[in-house]
């Protein structure tokens, strides 16, 4: 099982697979690496890098105070150091997508490129009440089987997806114990997150406006209540050049295995791959 040690000593555990562009996948909030199990077949040619944040799936659990971007962030670039990256491309799903703008803020140098999914730097009043609504509590269902008929009634803003794809998500985000069905994540989670709600929201456009100049993609889910139709076209009017996929059916967030999630990646791998022969 791949681990190393983050700057303050905190376990983390990664995924290392393939040969070919090097790809960091930054998952979800409260997600670890399996947040790419769907897309992961479908992506050739590239070397899939993919950790659990502190506190997450496999990795170490730590002080609360230290589940921030920042921290994840620094956690990220720990892990290219690890691994001898110099650069790499970040494939970054909601959370994952806000630790790749902080680092091109901080660390522009150490991406090729940055692919969003599903978020921007505005976050919908409405989605971040549903984020209140189940973070670092355990579902009420018992079992992977409840749980996965459950997703598929309440998650409205998804259509046509069968069963066993609610029942890997759930598998991915859940124990099943004899006890009902356990977090893959340190529940304490929950206050380091909200807690930072009373404060001001930060402005995060200028972490967007730090990606111009490298191959940007966002693929935004058409029913997502996280990231608004606005939000995504202020995104492209600033960002020109950035490949964008609205994906039909989808909420927070598209699985990415849909036709038009993976137009826009491959695209998007075709100008990374551009940018790291050219050293840009």
């Amino acid at each position: 099982m791949p681990r190393f040690a983050a700057e303050d000593g905190v376990g983390l555990h990664y995924l290392d697979e393939g040969e070919g562009l090097p790809l960091l996948c930054l998952p979800g909030l409260s997600r670890n690496a399996a947040d790419f199990d769907h897309v992961a077949p479908h992506l050739g040619g590239v070397r899939l890098i993919r950790p659990d944040y502190r506190g997450r799936g496999r990795s170490d659990r730590a002080d609360p105070a230290s589940y921030t971007v920042g921290q994840e962030a620094r956690d990220v670039l720990a892990l290219m150091d690890h691994l001898r990256l110099e650069r790499a491309a970040i494939l970054g799903t909601s959370r994952g997508g806000l630790i790749a703008m902080a680092l091109a803020a901080s660390a522009k140098r150490r991406l090729i490129g940055v692919a969003l999914n599903d978020i921007g730097p505005e976050i919908a009043p409405a989605g971040l009440e549903t984020i209140k609504g189940y973070l670092g509590r355990r579902p009420a269902q018992r079992t992977w089987e409840e749980a996965a008929r459950f997703r598929a009634r309440t998650w409205t803003g998804f259509e046509d997806v069968p069963h066993d794809r609610w029942l890997a998500e759930v598998r991915a985000h859940y124990e099943q114990t004899p006890d009902g069905l356990e977090l893959r994540y340190d529940p304490a989670l929950r206050e380091a997150v909200l807690g930072g709600a009373v404060q001001p929201a930060p402005d995060l456009w200028p972490l967007f406006d730090a990606l111009s100049g490298l191959p940007v993609a966002l693929i935004r889910g058409a029913n997502s209540e996280l990231l608004t139709r606005e939000t995504a076209g202020e995104m492209r009017r600033r960002n020109p050049g950035m490949i964008f996929a609205d994906v039909p059916g989808r909420g927070h967030v598209p699985f990415l295995d849909e036709a038009r999630s993976l137009a826009a990646l491959q695209g998007w791998l075709a100008k990374c791959r551009s940018a790291m022969e050219d050293g840009l």
